[in-house]
């Protein structure tokens, strides 16, 4: 007999010894026979990314007798899904690898026995509606009691759906003027946008979405592929300006062993991947001349040859397309081909700036607050009529990208109920348009100076930005030194010594302010390095999704680690 049940540091079911678990009965551990399920017991999985929501969903669902388990990503539930199908999958639909919609897609072609019941909170019933038609059996919106949990699970364990009915989606209803699939914003403006989907989709032309970048023209790809006849078959964006030139072709069209140095293997393309499907073609102003002819051929007779490859492959996918250029103008300086313009330039589709979107600003700004909140643990509720007001008379260059960078800094690097006029990094606090980014990047905190590796030793402190101090130590003690510091509370922070001209240092001040010594202090790479190891930690182990909440690289954490191991600390 083996005793199952889930570690609250893990990401799996753990196992123990029955005698090394006496008395953990009382956390609701079962026992399960290693070769027999019993047969009133169903086996359900939980895919959730917060370990103290899953817990609380096993919980309820053990109470009824069934055999739960828990992962935390989609790639762990895809995995499950192939080796072990559960009788019920619930799935929240926001993951740290992956959309949720993957898995859902993923377990109706492998495992179509699975009933899956998705949970969502972003956004309206429209995205639950999607779910539905991708099939997913049933779907709860947060927050939902316990009761109801186990209801649904239940209904759908006995193949009864709780909505056996999926609507339409209503352009005119109210739920579209939260969402529409992944498209935040219901003003004039957007339920045009909105209408042109619709139209287009169903149709076999191809579309072409115009933008200034960050303004969302891949989400409308994916809606168009998403509203169409094809939603069942994959959408594979390219990014015709982030791949070398000379590994264009290959990327599109694949290439056979041997066509160059480095194809060890026969490689299949975006081209072929998107069989049945919708191929994205991103930034297609950026594509070179030459592959543009190969291009233009492939979309006139849907047949390609791979490179150095010698047959013709056919195959049927739907083109859509978009650039932030000016098409007609990179027609006119011979940049691009004017055939292929019109051949791709059926249905034209503008994706308009957030600036002229005035309506949609808040709205945008407040959907993201509530998703970074829920990902960084933090306590934020709303924006103060300040900085509502500042959101909404910026210019916001840097369109959505640059709102969403904007307000995941602010949740990073503060905490609070309240969205106050000081948590807003530059350039937005500036009330100005005159430090504009083009690429909406967000100031960076001054550089790091070199700091004493030495342990034992009392260490040397930092002068610098105390926001990027407070960043860095990710503690609250150093978060209130920050607070009293921008209100005038705080009495002049550490720095670091000088040198002197004798090679001898000066005495630091003392933060009397926080009530801390000197010798309180610890070397700013011992702060960094715990802050670090933290983020990863709570980001279940990925260096990436670290990297992104500390606002880093992920090469930044990795030579970091390797500097530290090299040095054995």
């Amino acid at each position: 007999m083996i005793v199952y049940g889930l570690d609250s540091h893990c990401k799996t079911v753990s196992s123990c010894d029955r005698h090394s678990s006496i008395g953990m009965l009382s956390h609701k551990w079962l026992y399960r026979d290693t070769n027999t399920k019993m047969p009133e017991q169903a086996r359900i999985v939980i895919v959730e990314d917060t370990l103290s929501l899953a817990r609380v969903y096993q919980d309820y669902l053990r109470a009824d007798g069934h055999l739960v388990d828990h992962v935390v990503n989609g790639t762990d539930a895809i995995n499950c899904l192939r080796q072990d199908p559960p009788d019920v999958l619930v799935l929240d639909l926001i993951l740290p690898d992956m959309d949720g919609r993957e898995v859902l897609r993923t377990a109706a072609q492998i495992c179509p026995k699975c009933k899956v019941v998705v949970i969502t909170a972003h956004g309206s019933v429209n995205i639950a509606v999607e779910a539905m038609r991708e099939g997913a059996w049933d779907f709860l919106l947060k927050p939902f009691t316990a009761d109801k949990l186990r209801e649904t699970v239940s209904k759908a364990l006995a193949g009864a759906a709780t909505v056996p009915d999926v609507p339409d989606v209503e352009l005119d209803g109210t739920d579209a003027d939260e969402m529409y699939f992944d498209i935040i914003g219901g003003s004039d403006t957007m339920r045009d946008i909105y209408r042109i989907i619709e139209n287009a989709a169903p149709s076999r032309a191809t579309v072409f979405i115009t933008g200034e970048s960050g303004t969302g023209k891949e989400l409308a790809a994916e809606a168009i592929h998403r509203r169409s006849e094809r939603t069942k078959d994959p959408f594979i964006p390219l990014n015709c300006g982030a791949i070398p030139k000379d590994l264009m072709e290959s990327e599109i069209f694949g290439h056979v062993k041997g066509a160059f140095t480095g194809a060890v293997a026969d490689r299949e393309g975006a081209a072929h991947r998107a069989e049945g499907g919708t191929l994205f073609l991103d930034e297609i102003c950026e594509m070179d001349l030459e592959l543009q002819t190969k291009l233009l051929r492939f979309i006139q007779t849907g047949t390609f040859q791979k490179v150095g490859g010698s047959s013709i492959e056919s195959v049927d996918v739907r083109f859509v397309c978009a650039t932030n250029r000016d098409p007609l103008e990179e027609v006119r300086t011979g940049r691009f081909r004017e055939d292929l313009y019109y051949r791709l330039h059926v249905i034209p589709l503008h994706m308009p700036p957030l600036r002229d979107r005035d309506k949609d600003i808040l709205q945008i700004a407040n959907f993201y607050l509530e998703r970074y909140t829920r990902e960084e643990h933090r306590d934020f509720e709303r924006f103060s009529p300040e900085v509502s007001a500042l959101f909404a008379r910026y210019a916001w260059p840097g369109n959505i990208r640059q709102l969403q960078n904007i307000i995941r800094n602010i949740v990073v690097l503060n905490n609070g109920s309240e969205v106050t006029l000081s948590m807003v990094p530059r350039p937005v606090n500036s009330g100005t348009d005159d430090d504009k980014f083009g690429s909406a990047t967000i100031e960076a905190p001054p550089p790091h100076p070199v700091v004493s590796r030495d342990i034992s030793g009392t260490g040397r402190l930092w002068e610098g930005d105390p926001e990027a101090l407070a960043f860095l130590a990710g503690a609250r003690q150093m978060r209130k030194v920050v607070e009293n510091h921008q209100t005038g509370k705080a009495n002049q922070l550490v720095g670091v010594g000088a040198a002197s001209n004798d090679g001898g240092a000066t005495s630091p001040q003392l933060l009397n302010a926080s009530g801390l010594g000197y010798s309180e202090i610890r070397p700013l790479w011992q702060v960094e390095k715990q802050a670090i190891e933290e983020a990863i930690e709570r980001c279940g182990g990925s260096i990436p999704r670290a990297a992104d909440a500390l606002g880093v690289s992920p090469s930044t954490i990795y030579r970091k680690k390797q500097s530290w191991e090299d040095d054995g600390v």
